[in-house]
């Protein structure tokens, strides 16, 4: 039987027993009954979040091995790149200088895939940011070998054409003038003969006597051949590969449009047509529209005494001669 209780009356100086209603039994009850459902929830939020199944602990486990392995593989990673950069490094500071190509944009070799469909898919996969780091390197790589491996294609293809642009390159001086004393005015500010103004010399001028032979400075296909402004009479040469060469104030063109040249051949006589103060020839030669130093067109025609006497005489800042 259940004790029963007391209370002190004040009123009457005396103790009277308490009774309780139902009101106050269902309360009491549903006061035990909800911290009963809490301290149990507890103790349960406790076991689940500290005690795991045997399932989980293997995923746990194997989570951890694939953590593991993605690190593995991302080191791996970061030494292929090393070795890509590594290789495009040689590929452009060695090869395409010395094949004379042009480099290939970093923007082409870093492009990376504009697939991002692909890339959202990824990310409503378990681990997927390791997932969608790994493949998108693993993309980057793939797309950098391609184009490396291309680049190594042209480059092959350039090595067997080497001996035929070679022949194509500007390579010897224009006139005859293995004494060096031919060469009037070089590349660069020199003094205008008849405005006495400064003024960029875009080629070099070579003195000669009339009639003197000119020779086409490497093998190609005249571009043009007549009469041009400030130039007089005048010959361009198409070289090929991005060459081109320009003979100017001729007394006589000896080749028409369309011919076809080769290293040597005479091309015209000097002379002093157009805007020229004297015989002379001039000498410009342009790779790719950009007007270029002549005297480091000259390899096959000067040895390395003659190429450093000659550098220092066209560096000379006086007046030029058209």
């Amino acid at each position: 039987m259940a004790k029963k209780k007391f209370h002190f009356n004040p009123e009457t100086l005396s103790y009277e027993q308490i009774e309780h209603t139902f009101t106050h039994w269902l309360k009491q009850t549903l006061i035990h009954a909800i911290s009963g459902l809490s301290l149990g929830a507890f103790f349960f939020f406790i076991f689940v979040s500290t005690i795991q199944s045997p399932e989980e602990k293997q995923l746990s486990e194997e989570k951890r091995n694939m953590q593991a392995q993605y690190k593995v593989l991302e080191r791996q990673f970061d030494e292929v790149q090393s070795i890509i950069s590594d290789l495009q490094q040689r590929d452009d500071n060695l090869y395409r200088v010395v094949f004379q190509a042009d480099l290939i944009p970093l923007s082409v070799r870093k492009g990376t895939s504009a697939n991002t469909e692909f890339f959202e898919q990824l990310l409503d996969m378990t681990n997927s940011e390791i997932v969608v780091s790994t493949t998108k390197k693993l993309n980057e790589l793939k797309k950098q070998l391609y184009i490396q491996s291309k680049s190594y294609d042209d480059l092959v293809l350039l090595a067997k054409n080497k001996e035929k642009m070679l022949q194509h390159l500007p390579a010897i001086q224009p006139v005859l003038n293995k004494d060096l004393t031919r060469m009037a005015s070089g590349y660069g500010w020199r003094i205008d003969p008849v405005y006495h103004t400064r003024r960029f010399h875009e080629g070099m001028d070579f003195t000669a006597p009339i009639g003197a032979d000119i020779f086409a400075t490497g093998n190609g296909t005249i571009q043009s051949a007549g009469w041009q402004q400030g130039y007089g009479n005048c010959v361009q040469v198409n070289h090929g590969y991005g060459y081109l060469t320009l003979y100017g104030h001729m007394s006589a063109i000896k080749v028409r449009v369309g011919q076809s040249v080769k290293r040597g051949d005479v091309i015209g006589l000097v002379g002093s047509t157009g805007k020229s103060t004297g015989p002379h020839l001039h000498y410009e030669v342009h790779y790719k529209g950009t007007v270029m130093n002549p005297q480091n067109y000259y390899f096959m025609d000067l040895s390395p005494a003659e190429y450093d006497k000659m550098v220092q005489m066209s560096n000379n800042s006086g007046q030029m001669m058209d």
